[in-house]
């Protein structure tokens, strides 16, 4: 009793979406999935409906556009960051599948260094409710409120 033939592409997609940024030939690709080079190509574009050049190619670009809109790198070095080695055929590329270069894409976010970092324990202090007494809610008395609304509270 076998495996779909999917199952075994989708170790060769999750190849490619793990180690996007990585060297990736179609042998490890192929490897991966246990087919020779030429059946991998074909299985893969059958169920997929892209090669998994193009596949490959695409996830890179939806990291580089993450990349440009959440930092200030330059845009060679998220080339290089996501696995290309060409910063006119990434330009290329981008401008393909956005309708932009990475700059003008880029121009249309809000710089990186605008977005502040809040740390965790700050948001959890000013979302968790406090948790109330049962007998609180059976009296009436109890009131569900945030760790900040109790400290502010305190204060006055």
């Amino acid at each position: 009793m076998g495996h779909p033939v999917e199952r075994y592409l989708l170790r060769a997609k999750d190849l490619m979406d793990g180690h996007y940024a990585e060297s990736l030939d179609i042998g490890a690709m192929a490897a991966a999935a246990g087919y020779s080079r030429a059946h991998f190509s074909r299985e893969f574009r059958r169920v997929f409906a892209a090669s998994p050049r193009q596949y490959l190619i695409t996830r890179r670009l939806e990291r580089a556009a993450a990349l440009l809109r959440n930092t200030d790198r330059s845009v060679a070095a998220v080339c290089h960051a996501v696995g290309l080695t060409s910063v006119g055929s990434f330009t290329a590329a981008f401008g393909r599948t956005y309708g932009m270069s990475p700059t003008s894409y880029r121009a249309q976010f809000p710089p990186a260094a605008a977005q502040a970092v809040v740390p965790v324990c700050i948001v959890r202090f000013y979302t968790t409710p406090v948790r109330v007494k049962e007998s609180e809610i059976s009296a009436g008395v109890g009131q569900v409120s945030t760790n900040r609304e109790v400290s502010e509270k305190n204060s006055l």
